[in-house]
């Protein structure tokens, strides 16, 4: 039975001509380079965040680049260049809290600075609480980048995670910890629909409507160090909580996603994510676990095991809660859960890679990738965007199949630190992947490591203290609207009865 499920799941499954997976902001943000240089018509940037410092190229790269590869620089340089070039950056106006992490008066650096061609909006215009994090881009019309990437400072990393990589800095040579990631790309019919859902953006925020210039004609290539899925078809997949001052509706379409995947499963259910925090993700799990009729699973979970003070309070006490319950409920129930980070020793002390991505990979036959953490917030309040693809039910697609086994191999391996070294068909087989994983973190020299959550506080009063907090740094709706399962499908409200009841019963056996 297929996943995806249009108008209830994902916006529409729509043609694609390539389509395919980027790692790492190295491999983006070459790509974005070289489809920027060459971009005839227009650029339309929507993101979290931008830097107008961050480099696009690095090392050798960057030596023998043309001119300045500076992220605003850059842009310049090519309105200069081509006086048709039109350029459109539309990034979420932060709350207060990020104002120590975000370079100040963008929109002065951006429009003032800068050619009349390239126009910076900040956009507000959201529910009350939300925060816009769709992270996309759009190059004539012609190809579209989307994923968890920002271009902004202290994301660079290539897929080595070394250590030491004099490459890993900012602008003002401050040294960073590795980063991992994941973006998209795309061309074909679906670019068209990504640009109708920038053009709603910008005019929502105040813009008024967006006027582009006629496309130029952009010949795509195939940027260097993807990975390619061999299919013709791709869902856009979205979050967005109702606006009052504009036209926007509740969309929930990413949560069912998740619900449908995590439900179908029949092996392996594989995920990336910054955090774990979602009730609607936990719940699915625990009530596809409790199907005892339904083969065992094997679930695995990269995360990083430690996140920034206030986010590690608010967001990793919850996070360590639900999944010890979860391998709780996974042992008594038979299945397998296992959650890894990926980091390197140094004199004693491990240095982490830090998990940004936003997968969810299901038996090698669906893969959702993009904007969408696996947090309340992502799941129901905040502006996200995935893609999502999925092989033909009946089968029919083994080389999509093959090419999304491959992609999961080659994360594993990455974050085990043997990437390149000819070990990923080792990571292919779902039989004893976890077997595997398991002996890789027992070895020392292996980056991939058990999750090693902080328990500082957890034996304290203060989760108790914080609760009221958390509802409001990860809420699934607008401030003030605790309906948390209100948009569950009569479906889904059952599964998850089942899973509340087989949980209840195994706490009173504990």
């Amino acid at each position: 039975m297929s996943i995806l499920k249009p108008g209830t799941n994902c916006m529409g499954i729509y043609q694609v001509d390539e389509t395919g997976v980027l790692v790492d902001a190295e491999d983006y943000y070459r790509a974005f380079y070289q489809t920027a240089l060459a971009a005839r018509s227009y650029l339309l940037l929507a993101g979290w965040q931008f830097d107008s410092e961050v480099h696009l190229l690095r090392g050798d790269e960057e030596h023998g680049s043309a001119g300045d590869t500076r992220f605003l620089q850059f842009l310049e340089r090519l309105c200069q260049v081509n006086p048709h070039l039109h350029i459109y950056i539309l990034a979420w106006d932060f709350s207060a809290v990020f104002s120590l992490e975000r370079e100040w008066f963008q929109d002065i650096i951006f429009n003032w600075t800068t050619n009349k061609r390239v126009q910076f909006r900040f956009d507000s215009v959201h529910a009350t609480g939300a925060t816009h994090h769709q992270k996309f881009v759009i190059a004539d019309g012609a190809i579209a980048y989307l994923g968890g990437m920002d271009i902004c400072s202290s994301r660079w990393d290539d897929r080595r995670h070394m250590r030491d990589n004099p490459d890993r800095a900012d602008v003002d040579g401050t040294r960073y910890g590795s980063y991992h990631d994941i973006q998209t790309y795309h061309t074909g019919a679906v670019v068209g629909v990504l640009l109708e859902l920038f053009r709603q953006r910008w005019r929502d925020s105040g813009g008024g409507e967006l006027k582009l210039p006629q496309a130029g004609a952009l010949t795509p290539t195939l940027p260097a160090g993807a990975c390619p899925l061999p299919t013709s078809r791709v869902a856009v997949c979205r979050t967005a909580a109702r606006t009052p001052l504009t036209e926007q509706r509740e969309v929930h379409e990413i949560r069912h996603l998740f619900v449908d995947a995590i439900m179908s499963a029949q092996h392996l259910i594989y995920l990336e994510n910054q955090y774990f925090s979602s009730q609607v993700v936990f719940w699915s799990l625990v009530a596809r676990m409790s199907m005892t009729e339904r083969p065992p699973l094997q679930v695995i979970m990269i995360l990083p095991d430690r996140l920034p003070l206030t986010e590690e309070l608010f967001l990793g006490l919850p996070q360590m809660r639900m999944i010890r319950t979860l391998q709780q409920v996974a042992e008594k129930t038979g299945h397998t859960l296992s959650v890894y980070s990926s980091a390197e020793m140094d004199h004693g002390n491990r240095k982490m890679t830090f998990i940004h991505s936003k997968l969810l990979l299901i038996d090698d036959r669906f893969l959702t990738i993009g904007s969408a953490n696996a947090t309340n917030r992502s799941m129901g309040l905040d502006t996200e965007l995935n893609v999502a693809w999925e092989t033909e039910p009946g089968g029919g697609e083994e080389d999509m199949a093959a090419a999304i086994r491959a992609l999961r191999a080659s994360l594993l391996a990455e974050h085990a630190g043997l990437l390149g070294c000819g070990e990923d068909w080792r990571f292919e087989k779902v039989e004893n992947l976890t077997r595997h994983l398991e002996c890789l973190a027992d070895d020392h020299d292996a980056r991939l490591c058990r999750y090693q959550p902080d328990t500082t506080f957890e034996n304290s009063e203060l989760p108790d203290v914080l609760e009221p907090i958390q509802r409001v740094v990860d809420p699934e709706h607008p401030v003030g609207n605790e309906l948390i399962f209100e948009s569950l499908t009569k479906s889904e409200l059952g599964s998850f009865a089942r899973g509340i009841f087989k949980l209840s019963q195994m706490i009173i056996g504990l």
